[in-house]
């Protein structure tokens, strides 16, 4: 998939995008309700909500790992409803790279290792996988960690590890959900400050979040409550 070179397309755009599961029966749940939003190229928004306002809803459409019942979805100028699900995941692994609470990395595996390992179903050559995981590592500031195992490593070196290997196939958008949750506050520190600095070299980040003293790291914050989007300082 081609990346795109016009800055003027959002990195993300909804309108009127909505969801709701078991629609028509007893059971129904509206998760979303008639949200748009707009990201730009290099934004650091942060969207936040308690568990059931729908913000994780919300991350799995701009994760393109769920589909809305209702609106419309561009990721990086590109309709995804327009895709089948080969062309979606091709888009979920060139444009968005996810940063998880849990790491979700294999021990036995070397931090470079650990990176690399995306390109592989890209079919990258191992010479260029080696060398664009090195190239993420030093973005994340872990040059000299690239032989260490996970277990060899602290949770913030970790969690590192994790962002640079969702940097690796150099998607336009991070989507980074509750990436500080189970680190402590000098660790969790850092890793925002690592987000800000990749916002400002204009990778978009987008991070969820339910703690007010995360999101206010962010450039902007917008607020989930029941299934809408309202920006910081709204009416909900």
């Amino acid at each position: 998939m081609t990346r795109r070179v016009d800055d003027s397309v959002p990195a993300i755009l909804t309108h009127g995008l909505g969801k709701v599961y078991s629609a028509g029966t007893e059971a129904e749940v509206v998760a979303l309700r008639d949200v748009d939003l707009r990201i730009d190229r290099g934004d650091f928004v942060a969207i936040m909500g308690p568990s059931g306002s729908g913000k994780s809803t919300l991350m799995n459409m701009i994760g393109c790992l769920d589909t809305p019942t209702a609106g419309r979805y561009a990721c990086d100028g590109i309709d995804v409803s327009t895709l089948d699900a080969e062309a979606l995941a091709v888009l979920r692994r060139d444009k968005i790279g996810f940063v998880f609470q849990g790491f979700n990395l294999l021990p036995r595996m070397s931090a470079l290792d650990n990176v690399a390992m995306p390109l592989g179903y890209a079919r990258v050559a191992p010479a260029e996988r080696q060398a664009r995981a090195r190239a993420a590592l030093d973005e994340v500031g872990l040059g000299a960690r690239v032989g260490h195992r996970p277990s060899e490593l602290s949770g913030g070196q970790q969690q590192r590890v994790a962002i640079a290997r969702a940097l690796i196939n150099r998607p336009p958008s991070l989507l980074a959900d509750e990436p500080t949750g189970a680190r402590d506050s000098k660790t969790g520190a850092e890793i925002l400050a690592l987000f800000k600095r990749l916002s400002d070299d204009d990778h978009t980040v987008i991070l969820i979040t339910h703690d007010a003293e995360v999101a206010a790291h962010a450039d902007r914050t917008f607020v989930m409550h029941d299934g809408e989007l309202h920006p910081e300082g709204a009416p909900a």
